[in-house]
């Protein structure tokens, strides 16, 4: 395999957007299907159709419109960077360019909370995004990844996981 140079999709957003779940980059299934967590075997849509009551296998749109619905944003925070592969362990910490944070939380003035869908995104923003931004409103948690990567939990463990952390933040969580 071939390292790729990568670039991520426009954010999932709404400007009422009170939550935003950020992963680290797409990974592959991802990118040729141009959806965010389009790899069947990663859990994200699962837990989301579970949490926010909705069908997994519904269309994209729909799904993205679930989620704009329950004012939860979705976006990477690497913009772009140069991998081999999917995983985010094969990223090249040299390449990576974070996403304009800065304007995007300038924007969207009704955030309360960052999610990190797993442990690249949370210590990717912690590294290229925190040092450059004003975020004293808002509260930050990472929660275990979705990915089908991240097999030490279960699904039923990350889908407690996820609803214990956004159902005190999101009147729509069952």
């Amino acid at each position: 395999m071939t390292k790729k140079n990568l670039f991520c999709f426009d954010p999932i957003e709404d400007l009422n957007a009170e939550i935003m779940i950020l992963g680290s980059m797409p990974g592959q299934e991802s990118l040729t299907a141009v959806q965010y967590y389009a790899n069947r075997r990663n859990a994200f849509w699962k837990i989301m159709a579970e949490l926010l009551g909705f069908d997994p296998d519904s269309s994209y749109e729909s799904r993205l419109h679930a989620l704009k619905t329950a004012r939860i944003a979705l976006w990477d925070v690497l913009q772009s960077c140069t991998r081999t592969g999917s995983l985010d362990s094969r990223i090249d910490s040299g390449s990576i360019t974070a996403n304009d944070f800065k304007n995007f939380f300038h924007t969207h003035k009704h955030l309360r909370a960052v999610f990190f869908n797993g442990a690249k995104a949370e210590s990717a923003f912690r590294q290229y995004v925190l040092p450059t931004v004003s975020t004293v409103n808002l509260s930050y948690m990472r929660l275990p990844s979705t990915s089908p990567a991240h097999a030490s939990l279960s699904y039923q463990q990350k889908l407690q996981a996820w609803q214990a952390a956004l159902k005190p933040k999101c009147g729509f969580i069952r």
